[in-house]
């Protein structure tokens, strides 16, 4: 199978002990939807962060995210990586 590009948003919500911890992500069609995506999102969250992703889904090997726009408080982009 061909690779292909996945482009998502996800919102990160505050804790109780307010740490931030990450919300469900949405699949887009494109980078910039993404974007706009996460900015509707960081004005109900903490933040949000666009980001894309591109591999193989037949075999399962991806590259690692790459971060395109973020919104209000986000993890780090190491802790990105890890979020969901």
């Amino acid at each position: 199978m061909a690779e292909v590009t996945y482009f998502v948003a996800m919102p990160f919500f505050r804790t109780e002990d307010g740490d931030l911890a990450a919300g469900d992500a949405k699949e887009l069609q494109t980078a910039g939807a993404a974007v706009r995506e996460a900015q509707r999102l960081a004005m109900t969250a903490a933040g949000a962060v666009a980001f894309s992703r591109r591999g193989d889904p037949g075999t399962g090997e991806f590259q690692d995210a790459v971060v395109i726009q973020r919104f209000g408080d986000v993890p780090a982009a190491e802790a990105l990586l890890g979020a969901r």
